[in-house]
């Protein structure tokens, strides 16, 4: 399945798309896609739906961030080899893990608002997925069954902030909107091995990242397990596992967003996001 939610920000509805890439209404057997809806068996029930049955949305509304409720975001980093390269730091022993406030997460297509005072904001692409139960010490043969689907996230990165300013990375990867996220969660029935999918990332129709997750030095099962047996994983986190290269800071010199420019990304079977770059403002 491909959940989804749908209308104006702070009032989407819950839906799914069907197999002929319509919007489907399902406020008549849930009230929103969140954690509650996630584990195994309520998305295994979603799944016996007839979605010919569900109300029909039309037009092209508004996509939403597919999951409500979310309560943290874990982000891994330096999760690509060629990554870490490019970005002049050492391949990690263990996953760099840091946290992007649930504030930043954002609809799929909405603008992307720089920080006040942003002068090196950057672009990340990456598959994220989300916990649909809950998840400690979990052992990395059965941590799959922990993940309840797939989704594409934009780890926008003011990287002053990140980089220049001391302490964390999270200073640089929290800003509103900076987490990008959606369009739809796919659930890991229809997605398979989450080790075999294409990345890529344009800014202004000139492609920047191109890569595969075969290359992350982590996989998903890895992460799940590593991360669980440092804080409880609850129905609804989000977890966001890395990007190829291809990012600004990577470039010589770099290369970073501006007012007005547009990004498209995608990851394969997962949909895709359009975001145009907007200075902030008061």
């Amino acid at each position: 399945m491909k959940l989804l939610r749908y209308g104006p920000k702070g009032a989407e509805k819950p839906g799914l798309l069907d197999d002929d890439g319509r919007i489907r209404d399902l406020s008549n057997q849930v009230a929103d896609i969140d954690g509650s809806v996630l584990a195994p068996e309520r998305l295994a029930a979603l799944g016996k739906l007839d979605a010919k049955t569900l109300p029909l949305v039309e037009g092209s509304p508004r996509m939403g961030p597919p999951v409500a409720g979310i309560g943290k975001i874990i982000a891994i980093g330096l999760n690509y080899s060629d990554h870490a390269k490019e970005s002049g730091m050492e391949l990690p022993k263990e996953p760099v893990m840091f946290t992007k406030a649930v504030t930043a997460i954002n609809g799929p297509n909405d603008p992307v608002i720089m920080p006040k005072g942003a002068t090196k904001t950057d672009w990340e692409v990456e598959l994220a997925f989300v916990i649909g139960r809950k998840a400690q010490y979990v052992e990395e043969g059965h941590a799959l069954d922990y993940v309840a689907g797939y989704a594409v996230m934009n780890d926008v990165s003011e990287r002053a902030f990140q980089l220049e300013r001391g302490g964390q990375w999270v200073k640089g990867k929290s800003f509103d909107t900076s987490a990008p996220f959606g369009p739809w969660l796919v659930t890991k029935d229809e997605v398979g091995n989450p080790q075999k999918l294409n990345l890529w990332l344009e800014v202004n129709g000139v492609r920047r990242q191109t890569g595969n997750t075969a290359t992350m030095i982590f996989g998903v099962a890895h992460i799940v397990s590593y991360v669980s047996h440092f804080m409880t994983l609850l129905p609804g986190d989000v977890i966001t596992t890395g990007t190829p290269p291809g990012v600004g800071l990577g470039f010589k010199p770099p290369v970073f967003l501006a007012a007005g420019d547009v990004m498209r990304l995608g990851v394969e079977g997962l949909g895709e996001q359009r975001q145009e770059v907007k200075a902030w403002k008061a």
